[in-house]
């Protein structure tokens, strides 16, 4: 089935900016999120999607590579369960991945192989080089609580792990291995096409350099199998959504004892009743009667540690922001912290009786225009429009 476009499956345009991704992607996200849809695999499958898309239009050169080549410019991605999936959907191809789409070199290797060799990088063979194993990525949806204070979160992964009955040799107990004879143990075999000559990987080692003479019944001769486990992942405090952690050594294993690649959580914070954040800054909006709004006072407002008295001066406007000082998100740094903003909305009553109606008209007529100054300035300047 062909892939959708990434900017369809996030609802934005072409041309839109990294903050119009990133809030389709967060409203979406919160939306599809398999802990808010449980068992349900079709918001699980577009849970996933939205990852990949996300992954590849966060970045900006993953975003120029699709923008020119579409879903060529990715491989497809290495799978974990749990929440857990290729890391930005596989990866991001080598540039030189299209030279083998053109001259038909299969099964890796290939120019990536030449120039990775011909400058210091690891080769997709490797003679006995083990691979890596997949990163992994596992997103993870927390309180702003848990992001104010840091937290601690165990989490479900599905992974491939070391196989414990040949610890990752892939040889059955008493097997040897020996040098594959297609390759004579260099993991490559070079290509001729046309005027061009290419290493790709051996279609019979698989890159390993060596064959296994009797493999391993338990993961036939991979190294690895899938298992299900849980892990320990410390948040620190001041995370945002979008924010990504490293936990090293936690991805896939590598294959006949290949090293582990490594998990990436992107975390998700859940959207608060009353509080809305930006950046390390709170906002949240308290209302009072026009009675204290008029006399003065002490109001007192939430914070999330706890209730904070505000001190509200006579004559206070509607809308007036109020600032409490460090009551907001400590940076990632932890060299500062936000304040909490809290916006007054000066509340009138819906209903009043007879009595309260009566004092309310007696007040109106003993005011004067001295009593409402922001009222005369705006009908002195537009006098002129009821005449």
């Amino acid at each position: 089935m062909a892939k959708r476009d990434y900017y369809e499956i996030l609802g934005v345009a072409k041309g839109a900016s990294e903050d119009d991704i990133k809030k389709a992607y967060r409203k979406l996200a919160i939306k599809y999120h398999p802990d808010k849809n449980p068992g349900n695999k079709a918001a699980e499958e577009k849970f996933k999607e939205l990852g990949e898309a996300y992954e590849a239009l966060s970045n900006a050169d993953k975003r120029a590579a699709y923008d020119r080549f579409g879903h060529q410019a990715f491989s497809p991605g290495a799978g974990g369960g749990g929440g857990a999936g290729g890391y930005g959907g596989g990866g991001f191809h080598d540039p030189f991945d299209i030279f083998r789409e053109v001259f038909g070199a299969g099964g890796g290797g290939g120019f990536s192989d030449i120039f990775g060799e011909a400058f210091g990088g690891e080769s997709g063979g490797g003679g006995s080089r083990p691979n890596r194993g997949s990163d992994l990525r596992y997103d993870l949806e927390i309180t702003l609580e848990e992001a104010v204070k840091g937290c601690e979160k165990e989490i479900p992964i599905r992974k491939y792990d070391t196989c414990d009955t040949c610890h990752g040799s892939g040889a059955a107990a008493g097997s040897k291995t020996v040098t594959c004879k297609t390759c004579r143990g260099a993991g490559q075999v070079s290509v001729s096409r046309g005027f061009f000559s290419m290493a790709q990987t051996c279609p019979t080692c698989r890159g390993a350099g060596q064959i296994i003479e009797r493999p391993c019944p338990h993961c036939h001769g991979e190294g690895r199998v899938e298992k299900s486990s849980k892990i320990k992942i410390k948040i620190p405090a001041g995370v945002d959504t979008g924010s990504r952690l490293r936990s090293s050594g936690q991805g896939e294993s590598g294959m006949r004892g290949g090293r582990p690649g490594d998990l990436y959580i992107v975390i998700h914070v859940r959207e608060h009743p009353i509080f809305r954040r930006d950046g390390e800054d709170l906002y949240c909006e308290a209302p009072i009667s026009f009675v204290k709004a008029a006399l003065g006072g002490e109001l007192a407002v939430p914070t999330l540690e706890g209730p904070a008295m505000v001190k509200i001066p006579a004559g206070t406007q509607s809308g007036r922001i109020f600032r409490l000082r460090e009551k907001g998100i400590p940076d990632l740094r932890g060299h500062r912290r936000g304040n909490l903003n809290v916006r007054v909305l000066v509340e009138v009553p819906e209903r009043l009786n007879s009595e309260q109606r009566k004092k309310l008209e007696d007040f109106a007529a003993s005011c004067s225009e001295d009593t409402n100054p922001a009222s005369k300035s705006f009908f002195d300047k537009a006098r002129h429009f009821f005449s």
